[in-house]
């Protein structure tokens, strides 16, 4: 039996790939128990994998008002409405780990409206998602909104960044015919 491909291009075996690429993914996989496919299918191209992953970490490891939970539920909600099957799956798994909740990424996912979080956590999802289907449209009482449940014009920038940033990767995703790793189906379930 055969493995089905992971990406619609080839990826790169990982004793060819330059050193600090190779590291980084070895990490990834004595951490996590696999490799996640994002990781394979980005490492064609080492420039931007370096750019892709330095960005992903600013905003996603950084010390900030949003919890790195409160962050996943940006990437499941947005990815969702981006139709980006890799990265609802991969940051399911990863949100409810960090939410210690085996239902928000679904509901999230599925409906950011009905999911049950917290109003604040509302607020932040609903100005992501202008971020990502409208933000030609976002104005001061989007601000506003965001101000009304604590947040503060840095917190509405890092909302705002990985929206953005997961709508590139989403698009890249996408093109590329990546695929979910299984091993996140069910993780923190």
């Amino acid at each position: 039996m055969t493995a089905e491909p992971i990406s619609r291009y080839p990826v790169p075996e990982i004793d060819g790939l330059p050193e600090d690429i190779r590291d980084r993914i070895l990490a990834v996989q004595e951490k996590s128990g696999f490799v996640p496919n994002v990781f394979l299918v980005l490492a064609r191209r080492p420039d931007e994998f370096r750019a892709f992953f330095a960005y992903h970490d600013a905003l996603m490891d950084k010390d900030c008002n949003l919890t790195k939970a409160e962050r996943e539920m940006i990437v499941v909600a947005t990815s969702n409405a981006n139709g980006c099957q890799y990265c609802v799956v991969a940051h399911g798994a990863i949100l409810r780990i960090r939410a210690k909740d085996p239902l928000v990424a679904d509901q999230v996912a599925v409906n950011h409206r009905k999911a049950q979080i917290t109003p604040r956590q509302r607020a932040m999802l609903d100005f992501a998602m202008k971020v990502s289907q409208a933000s030609h449209l976002v104005g001061p009482e989007d601000h506003e909104a965001l101000a009304a449940h604590g947040f503060d014009a840095e917190d509405a920038w890092d909302i705002a960044a990985i929206a953005a940033f997961f709508g590139m990767s989403n698009r890249i995703a996408n093109a590329t015919d990546m695929r979910p790793n299984p091993e996140f189906y069910a993780m923190g379930r």
